[in-house]
């Protein structure tokens, strides 16, 4: 017989007790989902790496500050990160798009995976280049796959406000991710017509 698994919140009552082996679980669980929450809106992954150390580190003092009226762990743990994320933010200027480096394979695979990551940068891009509340919603709705319920929670807004937020910056995506398909596609073009020529 399998033993029953703790929820988030019974680990957290246990790390409150000062139970070391629950506050180890718990980073087991979510600093993967703290971690991509800060680099996806930092766009740097050593600032990612130290905002889900500080959200840990803060975690261990102040885990009686959990209310689990207010919404999961897993949003209770994004919103300190958020905050940390937003102060550390505003005093470096930090947004910068990721730099990956590029695999590459052979013939059209190395074509197509070229265009797909030059895609995921655009995309990228477009992401970090939002304003910090509408790039909060994508990473936190999108991103994250958190509910209008949880994103609200996590943003200490209305429900609703998280919704136009999204909407808006749905819009403020497409807008930016236009013109870089028009330029693929006249790239594409340009490519083709070399080849005839």
């Amino acid at each position: 017989m399998k033993p029953i698994e703790s929820t988030d919140s019974d680990l957290l009552q246990l790390i409150v007790g000062g139970d070391r082996e629950a506050f180890a679980e718990l980073y087991r669980r979510r600093q993967s989902n703290v971690y991509r929450f800060a680099l996806q809106m930092s766009g740097a992954r050593e600032v990612a790496e130290d905002v889900t150390q500080e959200v840990f580190m803060v975690l261990m003092r102040k885990a009686g500050n959990y209310d689990e009226q207010r919404g999961s762990v897993n949003a209770f743990l994004l919103g300190i990160a958020r905050n940390h994320l937003l102060r550390r933010l505003k005093r470096e200027r930090l947004l910068l798009p990721i730099d990956e480096a590029m695999n590459t394979t052979r013939g059209e695979e190395q074509l197509e995976e070229l265009s797909r990551r030059e895609t995921i940068k655009s995309v990228q891009k477009a992401v970090l280049s939002l304003p910090e509340h509408y790039r909060e919603v994508v990473v936190l709705c999108e991103l994250q796959e958190m509910s209008y319920v949880e994103a609200a929670a996590v943003l200490e807004c209305a429900v609703g406000t998280v919704r136009s937020r999204l909407h808006r910056a749905r819009t403020m995506l497409i807008q930016r991710l236009q013109p870089a398909a028009a330029e693929s596609l006249v790239n594409e073009r340009l490519k083709s017509a070399r080849c005839f020529a």
